[in-house]
């Protein structure tokens, strides 16, 4: 208990410190760490960004322009002009507050001294950590439901976190931190076993798109890294996300080999039980060609997104949304209405698109696409440029959740997106704070 202790003081010095070189320091490091628990805190958390933000700027009289934020605050404005057009501007009046963050989060750091990249490097160091006390308590929670309920379930995907956090968003979290242990200077067995922890963590939440590209990121940061310590570790994480899966559970394997059988096979019996009869599985051919479905036909997670994109390509040949869209989360009465003229199962109409590319074109146009394609351009140009593994590995993992997952449209991917690209793509100071004007 003492060198907890100890290590919790010199903790708490050390962000009592950095917060006096940059007042926003713990205040971005709190809205990142709050991002997982409930939406009250990432709101307090945002409004003591924007109380420092101002105090700061009180302070200093200093403003700076950012083109790299800017386009942030782009896409929010064009939401909000989306007004004007929407199908339904209740739904997009409503969604305006969500997506908050694209506007706040990027003027807040305007306000601000311009991180450095060592405070950088702190503030993702103890946003990593704190992946490690949020994996640490999903599964002593996990365990205590398993010592009462004898139901192994709860420690995999939406279980093990609750739907309402989504084991896909968490995974993302855990995979941006697992980079951080595996990439930090002079790394040590309790950094390896942290990212161990994470890997195995994103195994158990079973999502198929961040196992596969965490493990071609670990595998690319073992072939490029130079210390034989991060080769180690690399080399570790790689077999604990390849392998751990076969390891822990049939139910990791059982949603690969799904994906796998559809590809190819058409009208597959799905081994899960249903009150309507037998439920056939939809290949990928089948979601993107089948006129007529059946309410008993199931789209596996790729079929799935192959015929969100199909509708909406059918949407863009009906309706003239190319250049304005929909309006702002205005897509989703037109989603239900493909799922009633496709006669699928009506809950497939309650879904949005799943793929944060297509969600943008079919509620903002085509600008609203471009400007999401030119922050992701820009931000891995700028990873790239600066040779910096974390900030790659960040992006990649945007553009292949963006495939996915609508994660923009959800409260707590819009502030983990928009906190974390600008915490890397903020202009690197090149001038000391100015000192402040006493005759103000």
């Amino acid at each position: 208990m003492g060198n907890i202790y100890n290590y919790l003081k010199t903790v708490w010095l050390d962000i009592s410190r950095e917060s006096r070189n940059n007042p926003a320091f713990a205040a971005v490091l709190l809205l990142l760490c709050c991002i997982p628990l409930p939406y009250q805190f990432n709101s307090i958390s945002l409004g003591i960004l924007g109380a420092v933000s101002l105090w700061s700027f009180w302070r200093n009289r200093l403003f700076r322009f950012d083109g790299y934020l800017m386009l942030p605050i782009l896409l929010y404005l064009l939401m909000v002009i989306s007004l004007f057009w929407s199908i339904d501007s209740h739904r997009s009046a409503r969604a305006l507050s969500k997506e908050l963050m694209l506007i706040v989060v990027p003027v807040c750091f305007m306000l601000l001294p311009v991180f450095p990249k060592e405070q950088t490097t702190k503030i993702l160091r103890y946003f990593s950590y704190a992946m490690i006390v949020y994996a640490v308590s999903y599964l002593i929670r996990a365990v205590a439901r398993f010592a009462i309920s004898h139901d192994s379930s709860v420690f995999f995907y939406h279980e093990l976190v609750t739907l309402e956090v989504n084991a896909i968003h968490v995974s993302v979290y855990f995979a941006l931190a697992l980079c951080w242990f595996l990439s930090a200077p002079g790394i040590n067995h309790t950094r390896i076993f942290c990212a161990a922890l994470l890997g195995g963590m994103i195994v158990l939440l079973s999502s198929k798109i961040m196992l596969t590209v965490t493990a071609i990121l670990v595998i690319w940061h073992l072939f490029s890294a130079r210390q034989i310590w991060n080769r180690k570790a690399a080399l570790i994480l790689g077999t604990v996300i390849l392998f751990g899966g076969i390891l822990l559970s049939g139910k990791i394997i059982q949603r690969f080999s799904e994906e796998f059988l559809t590809v190819t096979n058409e009208n597959t019996l799905n081994t899960k039980p249903s009150s309507q009869g037998h439920v056939f599985n939809k290949s990928i051919s089948e979601a993107w060609n089948t006129e007529q479905f059946t309410p008993n036909d199931y789209f596996p997670g790729t079929a799935f997104r192959v015929y969100q994109v199909r509708i909406f390509t059918e949407m863009l040949s009906q309706d003239a949304i190319f250049w304005n869209g929909y309006g702002l989360n205005a897509s989703y009465d037109k989603i239900a209405q493909k799922a009633v003229e496709h006669h699928l199962y009506s809950g497939y109409g309650e879904f949005n698109f799943h793929n944060q590319y297509v969600q943008n074109f079919a509620d903002l146009g085509i600008f609203g696409l471009l400007l999401l394609l030119a922050m992701l351009i820009l931000s891995l140009k700028k990873g790239a440029k600066n040779k910096d593994f974390v900030h790659i590995s960040f992006t990649v993992l945007m553009i292949s959740l963006f495939l996915t997952e609508s994660f923009l449209w959800r409260q707590r991917g819009v502030t983990f997106f928009t906190a974390m690209y600008c915490l890397f793509n903020s202009v690197v100071a090149t001038k000391p704070l100015p000192k402040k004007n006493k005759s103000l």
